[in-house]
């Protein structure tokens, strides 16, 4: 199995990164991994570039999702390809509420916002101006689709995984609970918050993760395969690791998808996409999300298989591989 975590990260600032809503953010930190074969064209420019983005609390190491099939003749082969996994702007150890000071003077975001900052990065840092691929996990799928969308002559795939075309219903619901949960704590203080966390922040924090974390496997899994103390002890350690987490970091993420809807721009897309969902996908369901956006989108391939481990269960691609195989050959 690869060892992304074995990678040390690096760091890059942006001298200023402009927002959609015309606020600018100066000394802009990025945080990325690479790994790989870079392949240069005759200006001495990077051309097969694949760039993974990550989910909405993961970071640049959330590439591990899939390193199953990274490696020299695997799927994501690194003789082939050159990988850059960034931590998305708004993330912790990337430009966000806590890594730049700002807390709740931090400009507001959106996913196009999360898209320029990646690509200007890339631009900077590497000088690329066109890239292979694009893979995008949950959230990452927001971002994929969206450059695709904005972006159409820059890159040749995408990859969705277990995501979407828009954010409504249980999604929009959800995002708004875990804020109001965080945000109706008393000393939240409208996120100008005293650090370190209160102990009332400290559960506010818990109680928000309790409210993502029965989204995450599949209905069967929670039910037929574990007991409801396994389910106790396992909500218990991921509400403890929410406690590495800032608030502001997660009421901004939170409110950066809730109006995204790509509904009139996917015919935008010219690059072949490869939409990939899970049956037991409760964040999104496929009859709600990957089938609609298929017939949405012009050139796409819509690959839908089983999982007890539901929207995590992307780390399980062996079991589409010889689908993923075909399209990926086209672009070696």
């Amino acid at each position: 199995m690869f060892d992304v975590e074995s990678i040390e990260a690096e760091y890059f600032t942006l001298n200023e990164f402009k927002f959609k809503n015309g606020e600018i953010l100066r000394d802009a930190k990025v945080e990325y991994i690479t790994f790989g074969t870079p392949n240069y064209d005759d200006n001495g420019i990077i051309s097969n570039a694949v760039i993974y983005f990550h989910g909405s609390s993961g970071s640049c190491y959330s590439v591990k999702r899939i390193c199953e099939d990274i490696g020299v003749g695997e799927l994501f082969d690194t003789d082939r390809w050159f990988f850059i996994s960034v931590s998305a702007l708004g993330c912790p150890n990337s430009a966000s509420p806590s890594v730049s000071g700002l807390m709740n003077k931090f400009p507001e975001y959106d996913v196009e916002d999360m898209v320029n900052f990646q690509k200007q990065f890339i631009e900077e840092r590497f000088g690329i101006t066109h890239v292979k691929g694009l893979i995008g996990n949950s959230m990452g799928g927001f971002e994929v689709l969206t450059w695709g969308c904005v972006y159409p002559d820059s890159v040749d795939f995408i990859i969705s995984l277990v995501s979407s075309f828009k954010v409504g219903g249980h999604n929009y619901a959800l995002s708004r609970i875990m804020n109001n949960i965080l945000e109706t704590d008393p000393d939240y203080n409208g996120g100008a918050y005293d650090l370190p966390l209160s102990e009332s922040l400290k559960r506010s924090l818990k109680l928000s993760s309790d409210a993502m974390y029965c989204y995450g496997l599949s209905r069967e899994e929670y039910r037929n395969n574990m007991t409801n103390e396994e389910i106790m002890e396992a909500m218990a350690e991921f509400a403890e690791e929410s406690l590495e987490e800032d608030p502001n970091d997660i009421i901004y993420m939170n409110r950066s998808s809730l109006e995204y809807d790509l509904t009139d721009q996917l015919s935008d897309i010219t690059a072949k996409v490869l939409i990939i969902a899970i049956n037991q996908d409760q964040y999104f369901p496929p009859n709600l999300d990957a089938i609609p956006m298929s017939k949405m989108i012009k050139d796409s391939k819509l690959i839908i298989y089983d999982s007890c481990m539901g929207h995590v269960g992307s780390s399980e691609l062996y079991k589409i591989k010889d689908d993923l195989e075909e399209f990926l050959s086209e672009f070696y």
